[in-house]
C-alpha cells in the first residue's frame, strides 16, 4: 500500500502498529517497548503476531463470520534493540470452522528474530450478540 494505516483500538495505537497491508504490520521500536534488559519485550512481538494473523485471516472471511484466536505458538529467536519490526503473516489452511497461520518477524535487516503458528475460531456473528465491535483490521484495508 502506498500509505501505511495506523492501529484499530488502543493497544495497536499504543505499541505504534502499522498495517502495510493486510498479513503485513510494522512498528518502530521506541523506548516504552523495551525490557529491563535493554531488549524489546516478548509481548511486543507476540501482539504483532496476534494482529496480523487476526487481519490476515478477517479479509478472508465470509459475510456473516466472525474470528478469535484458539491459540498462538511463537518461537523468539533473537530479539530488536531499536530500529523497525515487521511480522508478515500467511494463512496456511481454513475451513468453515478453523484457520491456521503462521508469522514470521523480522527486524528491518530482515534478521529473523521469531515464527509462530496460530489456530483461529471461525464462528457466527450472532454469537457475539451486541459486543460486536467490527473487523480486526483497518477499514481501509478490510475493504481493500
Amino acid at each position: 500500500m502506498a500509505e501505511e494505516l495506523g492501529g484499530i483500538d488502543g493497544l495497536t495505537r499504543w505499541l505504534g502498529l502499522r498495517w502495510e497491508s493486510p498479513n503485513r504490520v510494522r512498528l518502530t521500536v521506541r523506548p516504552e517497548l523495551i525490557n529491563p534488559a535493554g531488549l524489546l519485550s516478548g509481548p511486543v512481538a507476540y501482539a504483532m503476531v496476534d494482529y496480523s494473523m487476526g487481519s490476515a485471516l478477517w479479509t478472508r472471511r465470509e459475510n456473516g463470520e466472525r474470528i478469535a484466536t484458539i491459540g498462538i505458538s511463537i518461537n523468539y529467536l533473537r530479539t530488536a534493540r531499536s530500529g523497525e519490526v515487521i511480522c508478515e503473516t500467511t494463512l496456511d489452511r481454513r475451513n468453515d470452522r478453523v484457520a491456521v497461520l503462521r508469522s514470521e518477524v523480522r527486524d528491518e535487516n530482515d534478521r529473523l528474530l521469531a515464527t509462530a503458528i496460530g489456530s483461529f475460531s471461525i464462528f457466527p456473528a450472532e454469537r457475539l450478540g451486541t459486543h460486536d465491535h467490527g473487523p480486526a483490521a483497518p477499514e481501509e484495508i478490510a475493504e481493500g
